[in-house]
């Protein structure tokens, strides 16, 4: 194996090892930076995304001493509401003075909850202070008529926030972790309705193959990606080849046409410069490009002794960098290269694309020098773009980096953590190949 950090042969571009550690430990132990207020409520998530990236850098065991490791479970905890589920950060805690009327104000957090719970186990807890069954009860409450979830139980019990499928993909991330993909009641607990879930993901597929935040909308990688790793959750993607049938209503209509659509995810339109300004351009042999296409080479150099700026394209092309954009027309962004390639990895179809210059864009052109990636060419890291840049390229095999779960965005060493549970194996048994 290639130490970390170090290119593979034949290969410049490399993964910063020790800047990617530096950078997720100053995240862990000092104050973040002020651009981060807006996000005080969603502590949680960045909580999450930290402890998980160096999990998957490996260094979790070294930048953390038991004791250090224990304080932050008990953080955790501290933001499990009276009634069960988490709060999205501690800043909502209204302590001793919350009462019945003012709870509506620290409301359990869909998607604080959700990264609770993973924070717990990539922290090695056993979970057994989590109420699950008062989590999993809430859980049916915060499923729609139409099957859809919400971020947040209001006043009355209505359900508030979107209707998208990231926060059906938290609740069947949640539903999975305390009691895998069992259908029925678990302890007495109505489970929730898993086929009306499914119904509302095929009514959120779009003509092109691709998923929106609702019928009739544009399709999103975002939205694909959720979608398809809740169905993995619940286990409702569609049956693989040489599968016996079953009578269960399964997600996604058109696997071909998915494909099609996550893999026309990867474009030349690398940052604002790669935009088309030549419209007005006319196909010739001359030009050697279409107007609604044209990329600079200056940009996209291909790969040496590969392609020249003069000569044919050949089957041997192979370009030095192709980013990732999240919908058709739109520019390349870091975050996306996971939002298209984890659900290529969920469906086991990760292999229908060349994910060698996907990596060389993340590693030359977003990574940055101190560590962590940016949205863009040149934006400064930040932790959500620098997070699912380092999942990405986990995805795609980087020697020194941990095995990850595309669905969850996590290690697998901290899916099989959860797996190995024993109040959680009482209810669904050895279930190590159960989910996906």
């Amino acid at each position: 194996m290639t130490a970390p950090g170090l290119s593979v042969a034949g290969d410049e571009s490399a993964l910063r090892y020790s800047k990617h550690i530096n950078y997720w430990r100053r995240n862990l132990k000092t104050f973040l930076p002020h651009h981060y207020t807006g996000n005080d409520n969603n502590r949680l998530t960045l909580a999450s995304f930290i402890v998980s990236a160096l999990d998957i850098l490996g260094d979790l065991e070294t930048a953390l001493s038991v004791e250090e490791r224990q304080g932050y479970i008990e953080w955790v905890y501290r933001c499990q509401l009276p009634e069960g589920c988490f709060r999205g950060a501690p800043a909502t805690d209204l302590k001793n003075h919350r009462n019945d009327e003012n709870k509506v104000w620290d409301p359990a957090h869909m998607p604080g909850t959700f990264f609770a719970l993973l924070s717990l186990a990539l922290l090695g807890d056993d979970l057994s202070r989590v109420k699950r069954r008062e989590i999993l009860l809430w859980l049916t409450k915060m499923q729609r008529p139409n099957g859809s979830f919400g971020q947040t139980l209001g006043e009355n019990g209505k359900v508030e926030g979107g209707v998208d499928t990231r926060f059906g993909y938290m609740a069947a991330g949640i539903r999975w972790m305390l009691r895998g993909n069992v259908e029925g009641p678990v302890d007495g607990v109505p489970d929730i309705n898993v086929d009306k879930f499914v119904e509302c993901i095929l009514e959120s597929e779009c003509y092109d193959g691709g998923i929106s935040e609702a019928p009739f909308h544009e399709s999103h990688a975002g939205f694909t990606c959720c979608a398809i790793s809740a169905l993995s959750f619940v286990d409702r993607l569609p049956l693989k080849s040489g599968q016996p049938p079953d009578s269960r209503l399964r997600g996604l209509q058109n696997v071909p046409l998915t494909l099609h659509w996550l893999t026309s995810r990867l474009t030349l339109t690398l940052d604002e410069e790669d935009i088309d300004t030549h419209t007005g351009e006319i196909n010739s042999s001359q030009t050697h490009h279409s107007p609604h296409s044209f990329a600079k080479l200056k940009s996209h150099p291909p790969k040496a002794g590969k392609q020249s700026s003069t000569a044919e394209l050949t089957s041997h092309f192979e370009m030095e960098w192709v980013g990732v954009n999240g919908r058709c027309n739109k520019i390349a962004d870091t975050c996306y290269a996971y939002w298209a390639c984890a659900p290529l990895q969920t469906l086991d179809y990760l292999d229908i694309i060349d994910t060698k210059p996907v990596r060389r864009w993340l590693l030359d052109r977003t990574q940055h020098l101190v560590g962590g990636f940016g949205k863009l060419p040149g934006d400064p890291p930040d932790i959500y773009h620098s997070y699912l840049g380092l999942v990405t390229i986990a995805i795609f095999g980087e020697p020194g980096l941990q095995n990850v779960d595309a669905a969850f965005c996590a290690s697998r060493r901290a899916i099989e953590h959860l797996q190995s549970l024993p109040w959680r194996k009482a209810i669904v048994g050895n279930d190590a190949a159960s989910y996906r």
